[in-house]
């Protein structure tokens, strides 16, 4: 008889302790991560690395990329030193290289010496992008981001672009997105405190 109370209590005690688990808060990334990652779109950009960028270039890396320009008074600078800030983080993470990608979008006055030069200031990690209108385009497009295209008379302007963070596996796969929050009367950035702890889920998760 104690045995079966004994047995009784062990089974109890083991259907309680799944109970609580399954009503335990999960760890989920905060980020929008796609399932399953989605492809991208082929692509050959121009970079700072010394050669055109194309799928290839992305994998076997992590990499985050970001839409900026050179000119930007407030959200590229902002957002490219925090990148740097936490960067050591996001390594440490994953055995694999993190690279940051600043795209340009603002081809009419980001040339490629102007845009390697304001990229690689921030790191050797840091790969600054370029192309003409015509290739730029389809491909920040492609990733789920935006950018407004000046007219071509126009010498001083200010280009509206996304402040989100589009994160790419090792695959070469557009894999989560860290959408910028919007606080009255700051500028839009990402929460990188945030990020990088999405990062650590999603890198740990990653086959």
């Amino acid at each position: 008889m104690n045995r079966l109370v004994i047995i009784g209590a062990a089974l109890l005690a083991v259907v309680i302790g799944l109970g609580v688990y399954h009503l335990m808060p999960k760890h989920e990334p905060k980020a929008l991560v796609y399932q399953p990652p989605r492809e991208l779109q082929p692509f050959t950009l121009e970079s700072s690395l010394g050669e055109p960028v194309t799928q290839s270039h992305l994998q076997g890396q992590w990499t985050l990329l970001f839409t900026g320009y050179t000119f930007c008074p407030d959200i590229c600078p902002t957002t490219m030193a925090e990148l740097r800030r936490i960067l050591p983080r996001l390594t440490q993470a994953t055995e694999l290289p993190v690279q940051v990608w600043m795209i340009s979008v603002d081809p009419q006055r980001d040339d490629l010496q102007r845009v390697s030069s304001y990229a690689t200031f921030f790191g050797p990690e840091f790969v600054g992008v370029r192309a003409e209108h015509a290739a730029l385009y389809p491909f920040v497009t492609g990733l789920g981001l935006m950018y407004s295209i000046p007219s071509p008379e126009d010498t001083d302007y200010l280009v509206n672009h996304s402040a989100a963070i589009v994160l790419v596996n090792p695959n070469g796969q557009r894999h989560a997105i860290f959408n910028a929050e919007h606080v009255l009367g700051a500028v839009p950035t990402v929460n990188m405190t945030q990020l990088a702890q999405d990062f650590a889920l999603i890198a740990a998760r990653f086959k």
